[in-house]
């Protein structure tokens, strides 16, 4: 069983900067993240893309963004649970019990839900029976890329990530081919165009098209069809698949959970940003109120406003003060700042 004072469900900037606000008012947090790594969509479906709209920064990218906040949150000693997801939430007493798909147990006061538009889910291939390779020879995702060195390696997709996959791993791999099913894509001009700089160099090869079929010899992956737009066939070596076709919301359990919502968002309140169940806080793109506007900014406000909420309802009758980093020796020490600097 994991304590924590709140539970944060999301780890995408919103959850993020909620573990900052919850640290400064003395609050320690476990944040609970179904995807493999913190970012949320931000990291996932555009790392690389430019943001323009985050206050004092004229420009980051969504990798750059996820990277500034776990610096900021790094003296609070977050826990963090990753490519788990929240199945069950019950209220018991004053506290609540979450459990996960993976098993794991939280024994907490609050809950925060930042979980985006809900758990992402990636598109998947759609080829008969190849789930079966799912984790052996096809991937959504790249924990360990030196598993793909020597690899005769097929990328599918034609955003950031893909494109920033096969800058990584082209050197690596024995063979590298990328499909997309049009010239046209979604990543940023400067990768496409080195991607084709290696074409050019004979180091890869683009195929326009998508894959149609593919081939096992004693249990395990040995080729992929790869159907071009005129529907003229090939058959590709390949014994590793990246696909990176982006991914899906999923709202998933939250629905299950009691909580009023509105058009798969949680109504909140715009003082506190609780939910209809005490104790049961949304920030972020999952939650829905008048004038709402999704915006990072927006999550920013009211992840600071339900800080405060929790720490009220964790110590009721008790005033919570506002202080401020710049003068406020309490709140340096919580931040490892020197205070006689």
């Amino acid at each position: 069983m994991k304590t924590a004072d709140v539970l944060v469900i999301g780890a995408g900037p919103c959850g993020l900067f909620q573990v900052f606000e919850l640290g400064l008012l003395g609050l320690n947090a476990i944040v609970v993240e179904a995807l493999e790594q913190p970012g949320g969509q931000c990291a996932e479906l555009y790392p690389q893309k430019p943001i323009f709209d985050i206050p004092a920064i004229p420009e980051i990218s969504g990798a750059e963004l996820t990277q500034n906040l776990l610096r900021q949150i790094a003296p609070f000693d977050a826990q963090f649970c990753f490519g788990e997801r929240i199945e069950q939430l019950e209220a018991r007493g004053e506290r609540f019990w979450l459990r996960g798909s993976l098993g794991s147990e939280f024994d907490v006061a609050a809950v925060v839900i930042a979980a985006g538009a809900g758990a992402f889910k990636p598109v998947r291939l759609k080829l008969e029976g190849i789930e079966a390779l799912e984790g052996q020879q096809l991937f959504y995702s790249v924990r360990d890329r030196a598993a793909f060195a020597g690899k005769d390696l097929v990328i599918f997709g034609g955003g950031d990530s893909a494109l920033d996959w096969v800058m990584a791993l082209e050197t690596a791999a024995r063979s590298l081919v990328l499909v997309h099913r049009s010239e046209r894509f979604r990543a940023q001009p400067a990768l496409v165009e080195q991607m084709r700089e290696l074409c050019h160099q004979g180091r890869m090869r683009f195929v326009a098209g998508r894959a149609s079929d593919y081939r096992c010899v004693g249990g395990g992956l040995s080729a992929i069809e790869l159907t071009d737009s005129d529907g003229k066939a090939q058959w590709q070596a390949a014994d590793s698949l990246l696909v990176f076709f982006g991914m899906v919301p999923d709202a998933g359990p939250v629905k299950l959970w009691g909580l009023a919502m509105e058009a798969n968002q949680l109504r909140v309140d715009t003082e506190r940003f609780e939910t209809s169940l005490p104790g049961v806080f949304a920030v972020g793109d999952i939650n829905t109120y008048p004038g709402k506007k999704k915006l990072i900014l927006s999550g920013f406000h009211e992840a600071a406003l339900a800080a405060f909420a929790i720490k009220a309802r964790l110590e009721p009758g008790k005033k919570v003060q506002l202080q401020y980093t710049t003068t406020s020796p309490l709140l340096r020490r919580r931040l490892g700042i020197d205070t006689e600097s």
